[in-house]
């Protein structure tokens, strides 16, 4: 069996999911009752990765406290960043916990998808490359400054159409934040903040080292802000086919669905609740959140402990708690306790 140790990046500020994030780290959003990064190191435990380390910045005790040492059995370790070091400086001071491994795997915190980690592991060993990357093939590459062109075999070309692509461009796909690493590579990692695709990978493509993309169809979702956030929990919501053909929503045990209300693609987290003649669409609902009846929600976070005035009229709003001390960004409303801050129309 391989031996696998894997790093989850969960250090971000997640800035553009604030307000949230001000107070809940973004590895600890919830999807369907378990936090963004529970989903990423279960599927890490269940390929066999016997440890894995998650590095921490902002309000990372809340990380440490709910994760704690191990996962389904698996060891977890902790890299404490001073400094935000980025997705490549944040392997440095892992070098010697990653080295002992025969492939590191290394994933965003802040993405979701079901990881096809077996798959990605195997083709790795057998192709011999330094790197290998899981691209999506749903985005449009173009949204996401050009994305990763491989030739037809999957050999790596070039990122985000900068430099000369060595080769002919078969595809254009986006880099979803999982990767598989040949120990090796991690001799050239500098010290110091850096940048995965920018300050590693780009000067080994111009080199000619051989990276490997593997494209999937699997959904994936980047969830660095509210619309994007939104959008990968209803889709995990619908549940894995056949069954996402007929289910929208997931409500927890422990939330509350008063019979009248009107539930269509939505997300009710623990202790949530929507009353008699509520109607939600794509609306996600936070612990502790409430909607009175008569209110009417579309394209909707309603944020931890928040609770609506009744007869809410909202479309395309996150709403939160508001700090005292703490005044509105630009955009964003107060109106007594609550702060509404509408989704970016371009995320």
């Amino acid at each position: 069996m391989t031996r696998l140790r894997a790093l989850v990046l969960t250090a971000g500020r997640g800035a553009r999911l604030r307000p949230l994030t001000d107070t809940i780290p973004k590895p600890l959003l919830p999807i369907a009752g378990e936090p963004i990064a529970a989903h990423t190191l279960s599927c890490l435990a269940r390929v066999g990765c016997e440890a894995t380390a998650m590095n921490l910045h902002h309000l990372g005790d809340q990380v440490r406290q709910r994760f704690g040492s191990s996962c389904e059995g698996m060891a977890l370790e902790y890299s404490e960043e001073t400094e935000l070091l980025g997705t490549l400086g944040a392997l440095y001071p892992l070098r010697d916990f990653l080295a002992e491994a025969e492939a590191v795997v290394v994933i965003n915190g802040d993405s979701y998808c079901p990881w096809p980690l077996k798959w990605m592991i195997r083709k790795h060993l057998a192709s011999g490359a330094a790197a290998t990357l899981l691209l999506a093939t749903g985005p449009n590459a173009d949204r996401y400054g050009g994305g990763v062109a491989i030739d037809r075999q999957g050999r790596i070309l070039g990122f985000r159409g900068a430099g000369a692509e060595r080769g002919e461009v078969a595809r254009r796909h986006v880099f979803a934040g999982a990767q598989i690493l040949s120990p090796r590579v991690l001799r050239h990692v500098p010290e110091g903040p850096g940048d995965t695709v920018g300050d590693l990978y780009m000067p080994m493509v111009e080199r000619g080292s051989f990276l490997l993309g593997l494209p999937t169809r699997r959904r994936w979702h980047d969830l660095g802000t509210p619309r994007r956030y939104l959008n990968g929990v209803l889709d995990f919501a619908r549940g894995r086919w056949p069954g996402r053909l007929l289910r929208r929503s997931w409500v927890s045990p422990r939330a509350a669905a008063e019979r009248g209300s009107r539930l269509r693609g939505v997300c009710l987290e623990a202790d949530s609740a929507a009353e008699r003649g509520a109607v939600l669409e794509r609306v996600l609902l936070l612990p502790g959140a409430k909607v009175p009846s008569g209110s009417h929600l579309r394209d909707t976070i309603v944020g931890p402990q928040a609770v609506l005035p009744a007869n809410s009229r909202l479309e395309g709003r996150l709403v939160t708690l508001a700090r005292e001390g703490v005044p509105p960004a630009a955009g964003d409303s107060r109106v007594g306790d609550l702060l509404y801050t509408p989704f970016d129309p371009a995320s």
